[in-house]
């Protein structure tokens, strides 16, 4: 068999030993650390299989020029930055990685949680600017967990790990996915809420596992967080798109929103000027203790990582041998 090429498109820039040893035989595999779609210009088109990560997109410019594609892998749960569409007319199949970061995703979406209710940040940053006595009361109330309501937008693989960990605290696991067949609510002995309003309107804490469509953008918004109980929470390590960041600086400010942990924003890094950034840098605002910002990072672990890696690979390694796919979105 003629020797292929597998281009890693983003974020990967070190030696790809996992990937060349999965590929090596019969692929050169190469990582164009790209920062930008057009960074992969003259450098991406003869391609046989395609890596690409959360740094860049993958539209139609550039699955246009595409030769000899046989499989785009999104190496990574999210594949919204791959125009998947466009790639299925040009009879290229996208490919993502869904299990990689399960357990990462979900242990992040329960830190965040219980840091927020529990009063964790709210101590340790007020402490640490030596503002307030040395005591419980400015972060009062705080309210026992068990027995609260978790509430979870999209049961997926994440959405299930982060329920079963949420369970394990007491709480009532409650979630709304239009798309989860019936019987998912009985197996894992928690419940199923038909209508969206519903569930924001119980949700003690609110965090998100769905995947960004157009039907999931901003389903966290200014609206949404109106219909929550005054003094709940929410946790989004899903994508950006899927919360409207905007509106949490004025829902913590009215009291509404006793707290905010985001992994994920729209940009990343977001500008400087964006109203949840200014509001959470700003010590005077109460989003400087009340919301907790991640840098898209709730995914990593060594183990996650590589995991991530390998299994693009491993898609990639059947793609180029004419086996069968897994995990095609499209």
């Amino acid at each position: 068999m003629p020797r292929q090429r597998v281009v890693v498109a983003d974020f990967v820039t070190d030696a790809l030993q996992p990937e060349r040893e999965l590929l090596g035989d019969i692929a050169e595999v190469v990582a164009l650390d790209a920062a930008a779609e057009a960074d992969l210009i003259g450098r991406i088109e003869d391609a046989d299989a395609v890596m690409v990560y959360h740094n860049i997109a993958i539209t139609q410019a550039t699955i246009g020029r595409l030769k000899q594609c046989k499989l785009i892998v999104r190496c990574g749960v999210g594949f919204d930055n791959v125009d998947h569409v466009f790639a299925r007319s040009r009879g290229i199949p996208v490919g993502n990685v869904p299990d990689y970061g399960t357990e990462e995703v979900a242990d992040s979406a329960i830190g965040m949680a219980l840091a927020l209710a529990r009063g964790i940040n709210f101590f340790n940053n007020r402490l640490q600017r030596r503002e307030g006595a040395w005591a419980y009361m400015p972060g009062a109330p705080i309210l026992r967990l068990r027995g609260r309501v978790f509430g979870i937008i999209g049961l997926g693989r994440i959405g299930t790990a982060a329920a079963m960990r949420a369970k394990a605290l007491g709480m009532d696991i409650a979630f709304h996915d239009p798309y989860k067949p019936d019987g998912y609510d009985k197996a894992l002995g928690i419940r199923r809420v038909e209508k969206f309003d519903d569930l924001l309107k119980q949700s003690f804490i609110l965090s998100v596992h769905c995947p960004l469509t157009p039907e999931t953008k901003h389903i966290v918004n200014a609206q949404a967080l109106s219909l929550m109980a005054k003094g709940s929470f929410l946790v989004n390590t899903a994508r950006g798109g899927t919360v409207d960041a905007t509106a949490i600086p004025e829902a913590i400010r009215s009291g509404k929103l006793a707290g905010a942990a985001i992994d994920v924003l729209p940009a990343e890094p977001p500008p400087d000027d964006h109203p949840l950034l200014a509001a959470w840098r700003d010590p005077k605002d109460p989003c400087h203790d009340r919301v907790i910002l991640n840098p898209h990072s709730a995914f990593y672990s060594e183990e996650g990582l590589l995991d991530m890696r390998v299994k693009g690979a491993q898609a990639c390694r059947r793609a180029l041998l004419g086996e069968p796919l897994r995990n095609v979105v499209n």
